[in-house]
């Protein structure tokens, strides 16, 4: 709020000489309405980005007849989805059933009040900024219950009553994950936890203790897709058996506020990741941090790094929902309770070990060596991967539109 008063200042002097309460409502209201139509645009990219994602996967186009490449589909979408009529089966209770998905994007929303985009561009830098998102975010826990109880029907209640186990088996793992950057660092505030990370890549949280830090970073990246509800973890809304779980009964606008919650929370959890473990808003290199090389030092890239890394994160839950099979309850459940819960338990107790001794409480001697050659050779076979995907697409083009003109010609033989 300081940085955004300062800013505001520098552009309109008058306002230092107004009352503090307009002062804190602007220097607040300001970064809040900026959030807001963050929270509320940015899913339009991601509804699109996964249809197309999930098409080059399965060996499809994917929206191509609203605007060019299908750019304009989304909107088309949410406008039709604005103007549905909302349906209220019989026997709903109205006031919770409307009230559900707007506490769900409650606590989808709030958690970016603390997220650090720049040393001074963070809406507010609170000392507790870890434990805040870890609790402000379990509000839509509380929205799903809510959305199933109030639909009056069996299979919404289902879906919700198997949100509600989901999220808090595994929010146990995660919180306990959390700790860990928190105790390498010793403060909760993510600002905090960013700027223990500079220095570059190497000193990433997620190369130290190498190798003890990438476990860490795989199971909290599977805790978050449970508790987003992601493939193939997305059992409260299995189709093949609850119909659409919670949300079995809404439709219009109240059905698509659910999922911009949900993709609101993906982009959540994934910078929330990239601050614990991938420096936040700092850049690899420190000469990328400002557009200096271009001749504007004065022009931070904190702000494209943090989105960079979150939208990176966000990719591979995509490429995760087409990839795997949804688990069963059981299994969901095993993963939870006997894989993450005992790794977690382990990695908060030997962390906390090597931080004690003197020798270790700075990482191991081998931690910088590693950071690069390894996201090198990730780099490299994703690459080989990707290239490999699109020579297969079109090869198999070629051969469809191959075999599609022998159908017709034969066709046009036989009359």
């Amino acid at each position: 709020m300081d940085a955004t008063y300062a800013f505001l200042v520098g552009l309109v002097p008058e306002i230092a000489g107004w009352p503090a309460w307009a002062i804190v409502l602007l220097s607040a209201g300001l970064p809040a309405l900026v959030l807001f139509h963050f929270m509320a645009l940015t899913p339009l990219v991601y509804v699109y980005g996964e249809r197309k994602i999930a098409a080059f996967m399965q060996d499809r186009l994917g929206p191509m007849r609203v605007g060019p490449y299908g750019v304009l589909q989304t909107i088309a979408d949410a406008i039709k989805l604005l103007f549905k009529e909302a349906i209220f089966p019989r026997g709903v209770d109205r006031k919770l059933f409307v009230t559900a998905p707007l506490l769900v994007n409650v606590g989808a929303f709030l958690p970016f009040v603390v997220i650090p985009w720049g040393a001074r561009l963070q809406p507010a830098d609170l000392n507790v900024g870890v434990f805040y998102v870890s609790a402000i975010s379990a509000i839509s826990t509380v929205g799903l219950i809510m959305a199933g109880w109030a639909s009056n029907n069996k299979y919404a209640l289902f879906g919700a009553m198997r949100s509600a186990a989901q999220i808090v088996s595994y929010e146990i793992p995660s919180l306990l994950i959390i700790l860990v950057p928190v105790m390498i660092v010793g403060s909760l505030s993510l600002q905090d936890l960013t700027l223990a990370q500079n220095g570059g890549l190497s000193h990433w949280f997620l190369f130290r203790y190498f190798p003890i830090m990438p476990v860490a970073f795989v199971c909290f990246f599977v805790a978050a897709l449970a508790e987003t509800n992601r493939a193939p973890f997305d059992i409260p809304e299995a189709e093949s058996e609850l119909v659409a779980g919670f949300h079995t009964e809404y439709s219009g606008f109240f059905f698509s506020l659910f999922f911009l919650a949900e993709y609101t929370e993906m982009f959540v959890v994934s910078a929330v990741i990239s601050v614990l473990f991938l420096g936040g808003y700092l850049a690899p290199f420190s000469w990328l941090q400002t557009l200096w090389f271009v001749g504007l030092p004065e022009v931070a890239l904190g702000w494209f790094w943090l989105w960079f890394k979150a939208w990176s994160l966000v990719f591979v839950m995509m490429w995760l929902r087409w990839t795997l099979p949804r688990s069963r309850v059981d299994q969901l459940m095993y993963i939870a309770w006997k894989v993450l819960l005992p790794i977690a338990l382990v990695l908060v107790v030997l962390v906390g070990l090597l931080i004690l001794v003197p020798a270790t409480a700075d990482g191991f001697p081998w931690d910088r060596y590693v950071g690069w050659p390894l996201t090198l050779l990730l780099v490299a076979f994703l690459t080989v991967v990707m290239v490999r995907a699109l020579q297969w697409n079109r090869r198999r083009a070629r051969e469809l539109a191959y075999t599609g003109a022998g159908a017709s010609a034969a066709g046009q033989g036989a009359r």
